[in-house]
Parts: C-alpha cells; sequence; structure tokens
C-alpha cells in the first residue's frame, strides 16, 4: 500500500515522501496514528507542496546554522560554577547549561541534544564542545570553565 508521511518516520522517510509499505502496517499502525494517510492523487499532489516548503526550509534552516557556526567560532563563552579550592567543581556543566548559555549570549535557541559532551564537565579549564546545528552543520564551541 503507499501512504503518504504526514511525519518524519524513523527508518521509513521524512514529511511529504510517498513510500509503499505492508498494508497491515499502514492500517495499523500509519493511518490510526495520523502519521501517513493513504496515496490518493489529491494526497500526491499535497505530497510534493509538503516536499517543496521542507526543501525551502531546509536550506533557509542549514544557512542559519552556518551563520551562527561561523558567530560561534570567533567567541569565547565562560560559564560560572562553584568549585573547590582543587579547581573540581561541586556539581557539573551539563549539555543543558551549554545550550541555556549559548542562547543567552548568542540570542537564539540551541537543543540541548545539539551539544555534544562525552560526558559532564567536572572540572575548571577551557574546553572545546560540538555543537550539531544541522545535519550537515557543526561548530566548535569555545567553552572556559571558572569557579564563582
Amino acid at each position: 500500500m503507499q501512504v503518504v508521511l504526514y511525519k518524519n518516520v524513523a527508518g521509513l522517510g521524512k514529511r511529504g515522501e510517498v513510500v509503499e509499505v505492508s498494508d497491515g502496517y499502514a492500517r495499523n499502525k500509519l493511518l490510526r496514528s495520523g502519521e501517513a494517510v493513504e496515496a490518493t492523487p489529491k494526497a500526491v499532489l499535497q505530497a510534493k507542496t509538503m516536499q517543496r516548503n521542507r526543501e525551502i526550509a531546509d536550506v533557509h534552516n542549514l544557512e542559519n546554522a552556518q551563520k551562527m557556526a561561523e558567530q560561534l567560532a570567533t567567541r569565547q563563552l565562560q560559564a560560572k560554577s562553584k568549585a573547590g579550592p582543587d579547581g573540581r567543581l561541586f556539581g557539573s556543566v551539563t549539555a543543558a547549561d551549554i545550550a541555556k548559555l549559548v542562547a543567552e549570549e548568542t540570542g537564539t535557541a540551541v537543543d540541548r541534544r545539539s551539544v555534544i559532551l562525552s560526558e559532564p564537565i567536572k572540572s575548571v579549564g577551557v574546553r572545546e564542545v560540538t555543537l550539531k546545528l544541522h545535519s550537515e552543520v557543526e561548530a566548535i564551541l569555545h567553552l572556559e570553565v571558572v569557579a564563582e
């Protein structure tokens, strides 16, 4: 059965695509949850419009991500946290803290899931943190953690 996706479905496709799935999966999962509709001629025309709009939005988002990456490359942000005399933090600086700091400094909201940290930062010092701003754009953020 052919369906038009109304939402992005992992492993299947993106919004606006016409995909072939089994009848049972379409009826029991996709159609019931509102993630897709049956591929009628009218729905296929809507799908083409959705794809065009998605492509325009993707280009716009890519441009914004590139501008933000350039802006972040020239700056060094400073995170303040309580620390002991040996430089170890009493808490830690997490991805959510970094996302909030970037949003305050740049005025652009960043999702905490786009901040790539192998583990929370638990000591003072300068770090390079990677931000995945778009599927094609990663920015390196210079972060200085200082004691309050």
